[in-house]
């Protein structure tokens, strides 16, 4: 018989983590423990990380949701051979990244729990997925600071978070990146997080195209469907969608999203669309509409960013960045078999994990546990 349980952890950023929305100094992660009275020692492990400002799913009742789904799910008597959409109908669409925590820790169960969710070239240690270094936004000195260390890291890919700065310092850091690297050497992708008004966002984008830009993520805030499809339509810069995803769960929904706004790539995060199965849906209607996809993290622990880095090892297209290295941002990140190298993320199954541990009565108490 299935058991499920948890845990909390507060991770703590090595700097603030600004966007256009605002700076994250901590993050609050929860995690699900899965075990099987068949199987003495194997525990699953997901990860529940609602982010605040974009979850739907960050809210303040979030823990006694998370309790009572503890209760409803071990009342059922669930047994190792229950069918995944069963036991993830316990927890409605509505609470994405609760629905990708157990989905993974099902999954983790499912494979040994090992954290090897797939069996492909990443998570057997034999290839890394290529990623994009991620540069925050801060003061000019501060970004030039990461644009620096990522160029000397050897990333062939950047992305930057614009949009809190003024625009023309933005811009001079974008040519200063361009003298250092051509388009031939670095791709070069920006994220606006929704920060552009339409009426100014064409403006921007001509003079952004001179940078000869990989893509934009979500130049206008979410919900804005005609005047995003405007702007897709014209831009000479490809844009990407990330946060318009949220919250569209109908299949019908999502379908017409795309046929209206017509955007070059969608985004996925598996906590913020509520899973992998669910972002492989979105990234299989995307290809029917001509549309490519990228996975990106949502600030996971190691946990589920193990998981999403899993999937894309599984699914992406190869030699294509992901947005998968946002496990540095943290100091007291989980231990994990995770590194990057030369601008690919890898994976060591034969390395250690730092595991959450749950206290006698179930709660949020964590401890180091070794695994070999």
């Amino acid at each position: 018989m299935l058991q499920l349980r948890y845990s909390q952890r507060v991770l703590r950023f090595n700097f603030p983590a600004r966007t256009s929305r605002g700076a994250l100094t901590e993050h609050v992660v929860w995690y699900l423990h899965l075990t099987d009275t068949q199987q003495p020692g194997c525990t699953g492990l997901g990860e529940a990380a609602p982010l605040a400002g974009l979850s739907p799913d960050y809210r303040p009742d979030f823990e006694a949701r998370l309790t009572q789904l503890c209760i409803e799910f071990n009342s059922r008597k669930f047994t190792a051979d229950a069918a995944p959409e069963d036991v993830l109908a316990l927890v409605g669409l509505d609470w994405p990244a609760l629905r990708f925590g157990l989905e993974t820790a099902l999954l983790d169960l499912h494979h040994g729990g090992q954290r090897q969710l797939f069996n492909n070239p990443f998570s057997r240690g034999e290839a890394g997925v290529p990623i994009n270094g991620l540069v925050w936004m801060g003061d000019a000195a501060f970004m030039r600071e990461q644009i620096r260390k990522k160029l000397t890291e050897g990333y062939s890919c950047l992305k930057l978070k614009i949009g809190s700065l003024d625009f023309a310092t933005e811009m001079e850091l974008l040519a200063e990146i361009r003298a250092e690297a051509g388009p031939a050497e670095l791709t070069l992708r920006v994220d606006a997080n929704g920060a552009f008004v339409p009426t100014e966002a064409m403006a921007k984008l001509e003079q952004l195209a001179q940078f000869q830009l990989h893509s934009i993520e979500q130049p206008l805030a979410a919900g804005q469907w005609a005047a995003m499809a405007e702007v897709c339509r014209h831009s000479p810069v490809p844009v990407a969608l990330d946060e318009e995803l949220i919250r569209v769960t109908n299949p019908a929904l999502q379908e017409a999203l795309l046929e209206e706004v017509q955007p070059a790539y969608i985004i996925l995060k598996p906590t913020l669309v509520g899973g992998l199965a669910a972002a492989a849906s979105w990234w299989q209607l995307a290809e029917d509409w001509g549309i490519s996809w990228w996975l990106t993290s949502a600030l996971e622990s190691n946990v589920g960013l193990n998981a999403i880095s899993q999937l894309a090892g599984e699914y992406a297209l190869p030699n294509f960045p992901q947005g998968l290295g946002t496990g540095q941002l943290y100091h007291n990140n989980l231990q994990a078999p995770l590194r990057i190298e030369g601008g690919n993320l890898h994976y060591n199954p034969s390395g250690e994990w730092e595991l959450p541990a749950l206290n006698d009565e179930g709660g949020s108490s964590l401890e180091e546990h070794r695994q070999n």
